[in-house]
């Protein structure tokens, strides 16, 4: 029987240290969590990953190898990042005990993925961009960077923890996140037939789309509204080549 723990993956990106990589299977399995994905990382199953993994090398010898973050996101609704650094165009930044109870609202019915950047870069701007929010573990100022494995334990721990929360409602099923890039993809094309956006404004197309990607992956879409958006887009295009409207 799949259980909410079953719907969220961790997902490493780009790690560098084999026992960084251990040390997150064993803090995921601690709060009874099995799914570990790795982006590009270095072998997995060294000697150094399974003596920092301890009783947890189920969850290391069965996590899934993605060479893309587009690969590792393809199936899930919602996609979230981890990230101590905070900035407007970054994005929607909630504190990891606040994103944890949306996320946990979410992995009721719904695949859900929490990003993990590098040890020493974090995750790029483009990687930030797939994110609907972005949450943040609250540390002191003269020392902020925590370790990878370290964060990893704390952000699945608030999330085990959301389970025993009161007043929090299970989400609908929501379409994969592969599903919404096509819908993007024809927003803008709808934004530029309308005229709102110009080709030549190639900063403003970005920034409408970003946001765009921020609000809807915050939420998420079921099917029946992904259908209703692309009927709106429908509708407007024939609206815009009707020989009345030229």
């Amino acid at each position: 029987m799949t259980t909410w723990k079953d719907n969220i993956h961790f997902v490493l990106v780009e790690p560098k240290e084999p026992g960084n990589i251990g040390a997150a299977a064993r803090a995921i399995k601690n709060m009874g969590f099995k799914n570990l994905s790795l982006v590009n990382p270095p072998p997995h199953t060294t000697g150094e990953a399974r003596w920092f993994a301890r009783n947890a090398h189920d969850v290391l010898e069965s996590a899934e190898i993605f060479s893309s973050i587009k690969d590792a996101i393809a199936d899930k609704s919602v996609i979230v990042g981890a990230s101590r650094r905070t900035g407007r165009r970054r994005g929607i930044f909630v504190h990891a005990e606040q994103g944890a109870l949306k996320l946990f609202e979410i992995a009721s019915a719904n695949k859900v993925a929490v990003l993990f950047g590098r040890e020493d870069r974090g995750l790029y701007n483009e990687e930030i961009g797939e994110c609907g929010f972005l949450m943040t573990i609250p540390a002191d100022r003269k020392q902020p960077s925590l370790n990878l494995a370290h964060a990893v334990l704390i952000i699945a721990y608030e999330l085990s923890k959301a389970e025993h929360a009161t007043g929090v409602t299970p989400f609908p099923g929501l379409v994969g996140h592969k599903e919404l890039s096509p819908l993007f993809e024809r927003i803008e094309e709808t934004l530029t037939g309308l005229g709102y956006i110009r080709q030549s404004d190639g900063d403003l197309r970005k920034k409408i789309i970003q946001n765009l990607k921020h609000f809807i992956g915050r939420a998420g879409l079921t099917e029946w509204e992904l259908k209703m958006f692309q009927g709106i887009c429908s509708r407007i295009e024939k609206k815009l080549s009707s020989p009345n409207n030229s």
